[in-house]
């Protein structure tokens, strides 16, 4: 990338800051993504998104993001829209999340089903939080139908995202999570429960609630654990 346009002292600080950000270790890069972010220059979006999909520490991913969000939308979405097609799952994610932090409902059109079920646990999860920010209004019993296909999916972390994802549209997700407890597979069945469980009683901690939800299926599945 080429810096022009700004006096030398400035341009030496965006050319440091650029290298930083491809620096072998991880407090370099995570120097420059801050300062990227206090000073945000427009000529340093392209670099940011692109470090974003390769990027393999997690706390300077963050800080990417953050200095993306400081950047105006009008330059940020094309990119961030771009990469939510990638064939890499980490750009996927990546711009995923970014476009969450950002909220701003132009990217709702990308948010597709096929996103959100996407077979990478961590683009789909991605997906889904970011589907919750960036819904339109009356299009979320909608969103909630589609989320309830992946009841039941992956591990713990992946199970409980889609969990918070789904209380996090409110009582629109009762007739998508009713429709989940007559589910085939008893894994869906049980993480229906527990969703409907959490919505009702946020306090009650996923695992409590998946637990008692395993107990309710293997009583019979209804939830009703009978006399």
């Amino acid at each position: 990338m080429t810096i022009t346009g700004k006096d030398t002292g400035q341009d030496t600080d965006a050319m440091r800051a650029l290298r930083g950000l491809e620096d072998g270790r991880s407090s370099v890069r995570l120097r420059a993504a801050l300062a990227v972010g206090t000073t945000p220059d427009p000529r340093f979006v392209d670099k940011l998104i692109e470090r974003s999909a390769i990027e393999p520490e997690f706390f300077v991913r963050d800080m990417l993001t953050w200095a993306l969000t400081r950047h105006p939308v009008s330059l940020t979405l094309p990119g961030l829209l771009r990469e939510v097609r990638s064939k890499q799952g980490q750009a996927r994610s990546q711009a995923l999340h970014t476009l969450s932090k950002i909220g701003d409902g132009q990217a709702w059109p990308v948010i597709t089903d096929t996103l959100l079920s996407d077979a990478d646990d961590e683009v789909a999860r991605s997906a889904w939080r970011a589907a919750v920010v960036l819904v339109p209004e009356g299009e979320e019993p909608a969103l909630a139908t589609v989320l309830a296909t992946q009841l039941g999916r992956g591990g713990r972390e992946t199970r409980l995202s889609l969990s918070r994802a789904l209380v996090a549209l409110g009582e629109v997700i009762v007739p998508a999570l009713l429709a989940a407890t007559t589910a085939p597979g008893p894994r869906a069945r049980a993480h229906a429960l527990a969703t409907q469980r959490l919505l009702h009683d946020p306090d009650a901690g996923f695992e409590f609630a998946i637990e008692e939800a395993k107990r309710a299926v293997a009583l019979g599945g209804s939830g009703q654990e009978g006399p």
